[in-house]
């Protein structure tokens, strides 16, 4: 089985991504943009905190 961790930079980044990812998705469900927007930047924020949350550190 394969050492799965994650650096703190990349987690870093990861989390940044996810940040930007939730900001988009609220931006479209404001704005009220199609609905692949919202599955779009929606399932990009929950994959980015469900790695950052459940992957360790090194």
């Amino acid at each position: 089985m394969a050492n799965l961790t994650l650096s703190p930079p990349v987690a870093t980044l990861i989390f940044v991504a996810a940040c930007l990812a939730g900001y988009r998705y609220r931006r479209a469900w404001k704005e009220e943009a199609p609905s692949w927007q919202l599955w779009l930047f929606g399932l990009i924020a929950v994959t980015c905190l469900l790695a950052v949350g459940f992957i360790p550190l090194t």
